[in-house]
């Protein structure tokens, strides 16, 4: 059975253009070394109908009856098919040129060509993705997406408990690195030889492109600095966002803020998302234009967006670079008390007053705690370029330990994880536990049981309640709407909270003292 997997799998090499007729003994010869075998017959019967998916089961099936591979988990196969996958994906400097060939035609077939690449190499996993769990839930500010994300493999108890006793590498530093292509991964760290880069040039810096792996949305790419080097909001930052977007303007590009909390998973590499999508807040109208002094020429406005934000609109980008320093460095330092926004913190967590702040020089300011940031995402449409600036802030209180513009603990049972780029745009990227957990609560629901006995979602019980009280029509019809329903509304009620700017009219008033002090100076 062994040599129709492979017979079928230098078939679908062949079918998506992978690899030429000409590689067919080469690549079949590698993949019986692969194997450990010394033989090979061509099979009679067809294997035209097989999947991938079903392609790589067979062969790991194979692989760990042949014990080929330590254990059956999914780690160790994710490991070998990567492997596998590996015979077939043309070498970094094949796809480079491919791709530049492409560009010279517009950057749209390039980007046409990497993103059918990256999932024809299995580097992607379609059929992965396919599982995620997606819905739109309509809101005054628009509609938001919500996914329950089941792509990504979760760790099983032996695989953690190896991963334990193996000694940390620093080979790659991280999953950003350029030192990943290729690199055949451990259980501490995925494999990657079907993994490719395509270098570009922003900032006069040398940097990366390639797509997540994960694609939350379509053509969810990275662009990241081919140093391993802290990420940081600043000036610079800006001017490589409109690089990038110069480069693929049918694209948009963002990066997660540069603090703990309001920041992404990965601060420690300097990188970017992107894509070929259009989010809920990009959508968003300006409800308030504004002017900067001294700033004129560009657009700017409050976004209606229960988080605060932003839009600067101008045909030239350099403007927008100016005014975005200008605003972030207004905002890195800005204090107002009364709509609890604070700068710094000193070395024991004390929050500082304005008129603190002013008694203190420029030394003793350098070592607070900065809780001021933005998260920054730049887009071209039609004429105009545009940046919207999301003003984020990282305090945290008794109260609320993990922020104050974080997630509230009443929405931990639905979403705890920081609030990143994507999250901020209007998709939730909420965890796989909640499929199960889900289940369980419809039929509750259902028979119009208490769960507060049920230990694994005893934790929605509140929120349960609330949607017993509120649904009168709770049936097998209504069921997975209302709950789809309640629970995009609790990821508002998240960016509601992660909004350092309320939408009421004191939040609105605080957002424009904040304009107001900008034009002042």
């Amino acid at each position: 059975m062994i040599n129709q997997y492979i017979t079928a799998l230098v078939d679908y090499g062949l079918t998506t253009g992978l690899m030429a007729e000409t590689d067919r003994i080469y690549v079949t010869n590698t993949l019986l070394d692969l194997f450990n075998l010394d033989e090979y017959t061509k099979p009679d019967s067809s294997v035209d109908s097989m999947t991938l998916e079903e392609i790589l089961k067979g062969m790991l099936d194979y692989a760990f009856e042949q014990e080929l591979i330590s254990d059956n988990s999914v780690v160790m196969r994710d490991l070998f098919d990567t492997k596998i996958m590996a015979a077939l994906v043309p070498r970094p400097s094949e796809v480079i040129s491919k791709f530049e060939a492409c560009y010279r035609e517009n950057a749209k077939n390039a980007t046409d060509y990497y993103y059918k690449l990256s999932q024809d190499t299995d580097y992607i996993r379609r059929y992965r993705i396919k599982k995620d769990i997606k819905w739109v839930t309509s809101t005054k500010y628009g509609d938001l997406d919500i996914t329950i994300n089941l792509s990504k493999p979760e760790k099983d108890p032996k695989a953690i408990a190896a991963a334990k006793l193996m000694k940390q590498s620093g080979y790659p530093k991280c999953l950003l690195c350029k030192e990943n292509v290729g690199f055949a991964g451990s259980i501490n760290s995925p494999a990657r030889q079907n993994h490719r880069i395509i270098p570009i040039r922003i900032n006069d810096q040398d940097w990366g492109f390639q797509y997540s792996p994960y694609v939350y949305y379509n053509e969810h790419c990275i662009a990241f600095n081919y140093e391993h080097t802290p990420m940081t909001i600043d000036k610079a930052a800006f001017r490589k966002l409109f690089d990038f977007i110069k480069l693929f303007p049918h694209y948009f590009i963002g990066s997660n803020a540069d603090l703990p909390i309001v920041g992404g998973s990965i601060l420690t590499h300097d990188h970017f998302q992107g894509g070929n999508y259009e989010f809920a807040m990009a959508k968003a109208p300006v409800e308030t234009p504004v002017t900067i002094k001294g700033f004129e020429t560009v657009k700017v406005g409050i976004v209606k967006w229960p988080m605060s934000v932003l839009r600067l609109q101008s045909k030239d980008t350099e403007p927008l670079i100016e005014l975005g320093d200008y605003i972030l460095n207004h905002w890195r330092s800005y204090t107002d008390e009364t709509a609890f926004i604070y700068a710094f913190s000193d070395a024991e967590g004390k929050l500082l007053s304005s008129q603190q702040l002013c008694s203190l020089s420029k030394e003793e300011l350098s070592s607070l705690e900065p809780h001021n940031t933005i998260t920054p995402i730049a887009r071209k449409v039609g004429e105009y370029y545009e940046l919207d600036l999301v003003l984020r802030n990282n305090v945290t209180t008794e109260e609320h330990p993990l922020g104050v513009y974080h997630p509230h603990s009443e929405l931990h049972h639905i979403k705890k994880e920081n609030i990143g780029l994507i999250e901020v745009m209007g998709l939730a990227v909420l965890p796989a536990r909640l499929k199960d957990e889900m289940e369980l609560l419809k039929s509750y629901l259902l028979k119009g049981e208490d769960i507060a006995s049920n230990e694994t979602i005893n934790k929605h019980k509140l929120w349960s309640d609330n949607i017993k009280e509120k649904y009168n029509n709770i049936s097998n019809e209504t069921i997975d709407t209302i709950i789809h329903d309640e629970i995009g509304l609790v990821f508002l009620t998240v960016l509601e909270h992660a909004g350092v700017y309320k939408y009421t009219p004191e939040g609105k008033e605080a957002f424009l003292r904040f304009i107001n002090s900008m034009n002042e100076t």
